[in-house]
């Protein structure tokens, strides 16, 4: 039988790998799954993985669903190595949208503002809610010692409340119906497509520069270096005087931001107006994504292709083998399932044991 047994230090070689292999297990446990449910393997896995790739159009929506995962998976990112667990980045990113949303029905009322600046306060209006919004988390754990994990958690549903209210409320279409939504915003206040013919927005191109923008902030900076030493040695940042309490706003508001900012693309992008449900779950999904991207802006970058590749896969998994919508969460989680058991050898090998 096999043993864990201790390594004498950290396999940098598994940190690495461990991601690709986890990919490989939760594809192996996918076959059997649709062999569980009467589904030829080799044909389930073929309409999962290779079919969301065929064509252009294809790819260009996993570029789409990857924009918002990513940008949620770069904030969590700094706040897991800052040793702050934000576990909320759906409900900023609700609180992103539904701020964002605002400004746009706010400026499209008849009169044609300019779309760029429109835009702009929407993109700004969003970071500053998903700010906010953790902005809560930061202070509840500041100044009453709240566990951040619960709190982040459960201001989820709030916000989730609160969409229902504006959409029920101040933001309702009264040509809508009685449908919980707001009007569709003009095509001037959304984000312009990069191709003809596909729905990937200037929201991706921003994404890869925020990549870019947090690499330069985390690696070759001192108030990244601050934040990654206050979350690996809490003791030496204390006795080093860095500040926890900088760290857990900075990590916190960081991370609302750029969740907030996801929101926003969402609502002007491929949504186009406000509606009850803003985003299918990627503040959660982020959360896997950041851990097989290695806390690392680009590899967070692949990480969001792949849980994009899953999204994909389950919704063509549910129109060509008439599979439950419940398939993509449970590849989603043997994902993070097979994660974790990887991970584990970055710190142990198996051994047999006679």
């Amino acid at each position: 039988m096999f043993k864990l047994e201790p390594r004498s230090g950290s396999s940098r070689l598994m940190a690495y790998t461990s991601p690709v292999l986890a990919v490989l297990l939760t594809l192996l446990g996918g076959a059997l799954l649709f062999a569980l449910l009467g589904k030829n393997p080799l044909t389930g896995l073929e309409v999962f993985v290779v079919e969301p790739l065929r064509n252009w159009r294809s790819v260009s929506e996993l570029l789409l669903k990857t924009t918002p995962l990513v940008l949620c998976a770069l904030g969590l990112s700094v706040c897991y190595r800052a040793n702050v667990w934000n576990i909320g980045a759906e409900g900023q990113l609700i609180c992103g949208g539904l701020s964002a949303g605002s400004v746009i029905l706010l400026f499209d009322q008849g009169t044609l503002y300019s779309p760029l600046m429109v835009l702009t306060l929407a993109s700004l209006a969003g970071i500053a809610g998903g700010a906010a919004w953790a902005g809560i988390t930061a202070w509840l754990r500041d100044k009453y010692h709240a566990n951040e994990i619960l709190v982040s958690l459960m201001l989820t549903y709030i916000a989730q409340l609160l969409l229902m209210y504006a959409v029920n409320g101040p933001l309702k279409d009264p040509n809508g119906m009685n449908f919980p939504q707001s009007k569709v915003f003009s095509s001037e206040y959304l984000l312009p497509h990069l191709f003809s013919g596909s729905r990937l927005h200037l929201g991706f191109i921003v994404m890869l520069l925020a990549c870019g923008a947090m690499s330069v902030f985390l690696f070759r900076s001192f108030a990244g270096y601050r934040l990654t030493v206050g979350g690996l040695a809490p003791l030496a940042a204390r006795y080093a005087g860095f500040s926890s309490r900088r760290a857990l706003w900075m990590s916190l508001l960081i991370s609302g931001g750029f969740a907030g900012l996801a929101g926003a693309f969402e609502v002007a992008g491929p949504i186009g107006q406000v509606l009850p449900s803003i985003s299918p779950g990627y503040g959660f999904a982020a959360i896997i994504v950041a851990f097989i991207g290695r806390l690392s802006p680009f590899g967070t970058l692949l990480g969001g292709l792949v849980l994009s590749l899953f999204y994909l896969g389950g919704e063509m998994a549910q129109s060509r083998l008439g599979l439950p919508s419940a398939i993509t969460g449970l590849f989603q989680g043997m994902l993070l399932f097979m994660l974790l058991a990887c991970d584990t050898l970055i710190h142990y090998r198996l051994r047999w044991k006679k």
